[in-house]
């Protein structure tokens, strides 16, 4: 058998297109300025240090060091020792190396200041609009040289869970930036974050250290709930309930109020009828107190669907909307800041003393001052007033003269009064009906509509009460099925039953 030989053409090879360089890609300036902000600082100054071209390509564009994290840079923080003990700090100052001229402020805020002070000399800090500080030690008076520093345009500042911070002088730097005097466009700080949690970052790893395991897997764990955390929504607009735990916040009403319209922060000042700012007025007048910082964000009262205040909606002056986490990184104006991402319902902002005894804990509902007082609050009503709901058929009588003006009964000697509520008649114990002549004196009893029947569960309205508290038949005894291990709604673990449970 022969063999054909086929003579064809050689096949092509394929046409290979060359992939464009770093620099090329990074020439484009919308692409550096887009990726410089998620980069760590050293990052971005290694790759200046690559040569001549990087190095003008890095600080010829614009936007590349307009957000500037230095939370993740180790150098940035103050360490005295590896070991936690308390007495480090007062054995420091005690030691004979420290020269007489070091101050508190030098020495807590040293090794941010070097960090500034190079950054300074490059010519980077004066191009920062965006400066986040979260977790280092940071003294007021470093606070005030950026806020005040004409040569900086620091417009959005974080400084969550700073250290050795001294707010009493903060708030007074903050309140003669933002007095009436103050020359025009000043101050250049728009946005404060101070209240809320930072951010949790991957730690810098230490040169010739491996990373531990734990904190590997309590990296992730951090990483994990604060994806969870974004899932919800966002703070204030789509979640509800208590937003800045600790009291970081206390003592700032003051301060917020000065600087309203003007700087924003991640709260709101609460406008409660029981504060000096509010626009709702409380009936009967009360003593009125300063101002607060909002920690609990609720929806509208469940009684009403209104607030005294009025609600929060987006539509208001963003200086005067709380500020939300994380920051924005492709921008740095407050309204970036405030503006929710997620879809939003309006809130009303409140302290912890304005709503802890008309707010449920379970269920997130709570009631206004016109719906619902609490025990111990009075309220003056009118002859022609109704029983509002959520009151009982009672009314207690503060009677000026001490006597009945009808039968001369001496009130006297007995406790304050209650007398039953007929029409608009009062039947009082000495067999008189009272009318409603002089509203003044009479005040109608609230009912409790808010109580604690568990430790566990705290303040909780009727019917969450009635959802998981129980009665065990058998010794009269309350329970919480969530709380009270091993009972549930059907059976209940009760010492006078032995070892065994036992059906309600």
């Amino acid at each position: 058998m022969s063999r054909a030989i086929v003579i064809g053409q050689p096949l092509p090879k394929p046409k290979t297109t060359s992939l464009p360089s770093l620099y090329d890609t990074l020439h484009n300036s919308l692409i550096l300025a887009t990726v410089a902000p998620y980069l760590p600082l050293s990052s971005i100054l290694n790759l200046a240090a690559t040569d001549k071209a990087f190095r003008a390509l890095v600080y010829s564009t614009p936007g590349v060091f307009r957000h500037l994290d230095l939370s993740c840079l180790r150098q940035a923080r103050l360490e005295l020792s590896d070991s936690d003990d308390s007495d480090d700090t007062t054995d420091f100052w005690h030691s004979p190396r420290l020269d007489g001229s070091v101050t508190e402020d030098d020495f807590y805020s040293g090794p941010l200041r070097g960090i500034i002070s190079n950054l300074r000399r490059r010519d980077i800090l004066s191009v920062v609009q965006t400066l986040v500080l979260d977790g280092l030690s940071v003294t007021a008076e470093l606070c005030r040289d950026i806020i005040n520093d004409a040569s900086l345009n620091v417009r959005i500042l974080s400084l969550r869970e700073v250290t050795n911070l001294d707010h009493v002088t903060l708030r007074a730097v903050l309140r003669y930036a933002c007095r009436k005097t103050r020359p025009d466009n000043t101050p250049k700080l728009r946005a404060l974050y101070i209240f809320g949690d930072k951010e949790w970052s991957p730690p810098p790893p230490r040169s010739g250290y491996a990373a531990p395991t734990g904190s590997d897997w309590n990296h992730k764990s951090r990483r994990a709930l604060s994806s969870s955390l974004r899932r919800d929504g966002d703070a204030w607009w789509a979640r509800r309930g208590r937003m800045i735990t600790g009291g970081t916040a206390h003592d700032w009403g003051d301060c917020m109020l000065a600087c309203d319209g003007i700087i924003a922060f991640d709260s709101v000042v609460c406008q409660g009828p029981r504060h000096r700012n509010s626009p709702a007025r409380p009936s009967p007048p009360i003593e009125l107190h300063p101002p607060a910082a909002a920690t609990f964000a609720v929806s509208a009262c469940a009684g009403c669907g209104s607030a005294p205040e009025g609600l929060v909606h987006p539509t208001r002056l963003p200086a005067r909307l709380p500020l939300l986490a994380p920051l924005p990184i492709s921008s740095s104006s407050v309204v970036a800041a405030t503006t929710p991402h997620h879809p939003y319902q309006p809130f009303v902002g409140r302290c912890g003393e304005c709503i802890g005894d008309r707010y449920c804990l379970a269920c997130h509902r709570w009631w206004c001052e016109n719906c619902y007082k609490s025990p111990g609050q009075a309220v003056v009503i009118d002859d022609d007033a109704t029983t509002p709901e959520g009151f009982v058929a009672a009314v207690k009588i503060e009677v000026r003269n001490l006597r009945c003006h009808q039968c001369d009964y001496d009130y006297e000697r007995t406790d304050p009064l209650f007398v039953t509520f007929i029409g608009i008649a009062l039947d009082a114990p000495c067999g008189c009906a009272l009318t409603l002549s002089n509203p003044s004196s009479l005040h109608m009893a609230a009912q409790n509509r808010i109580s604690k029947s568990c430790w566990e569960c705290g303040n909780n309205c009727d019917a969450c009460i009635d959802q998981t508290q129980r009665v065990c038949r058998k010794c009269c005894g309350g329970y919480c099925i969530i709380h009270n291990e091993g009972s549930s709604s059907s059976h209940v673990r009760c010492v006078s039953r032995g070892r065994g449970l036992g059906r309600l």
